[in-house]
């Protein structure tokens, strides 16, 4: 399968491989879910709801990995990019999507260091593509539940 051997050359680099577990996969899906539950909340400032749906993103990304037997390298540089890049070999996510998530990625780096504003529509930009990616995630999951056995 050509989607293996591309996350496989990355091994050491980025990723490393992990024995696929139910639950902790789980874990992350719910911690996706609660993520984007509190993006939410209308109280907090668009730059702390945006973080918790930019994050929301990056947990169900990561259960798509470790769905699939990998984790990212969080002590490598670039961390971020490679959980979002994966999805194209984890879930098939298509170019344009992936530019949307990027992106957000993107934004996120220059809130956390630059302290930059978050408009309204970047924010809801973030919270669709965290619903859109959360469900794709879970429907995916559920569907090779048998996979994760």
């Amino acid at each position: 399968m050509e989607t293996q051997n591309l996350l496989k050359n990355l091994i050491g680099v980025t990723l490393d491989t992990i024995e696929r577990d139910k639950l902790s996969i789980q874990r992350l899906l719910e911690a996706s879910q609660a993520s984007l539950k509190d993006a939410q909340v209308e109280e907090l400032s668009n730059e702390g709801r945006f973080d918790l749906a930019y994050k929301s993103i990056t947990q169900a990304s990561s259960a798509a990995l470790q769905a699939h037997g990998y984790r990212v390298l969080t002590s490598k540089p670039g961390h971020h990019q490679t959980i979002i890049q994966s999805l194209v070999h984890t879930m098939g996510v298509d170019s344009s999507t992936l530019i949307t998530l990027d992106q957000l990625r993107k934004q996120r780096n220059v809130i956390d260091y630059s302290g930059d504003i978050v408009s309204d529509v970047m924010l809801n930009e973030a919270i669709k593509q965290a619903q859109a990616l959360l469900g794709r995630v879970k429907g995916w999951i559920a569907k090779k539940a048998d996979f994760l056995d």
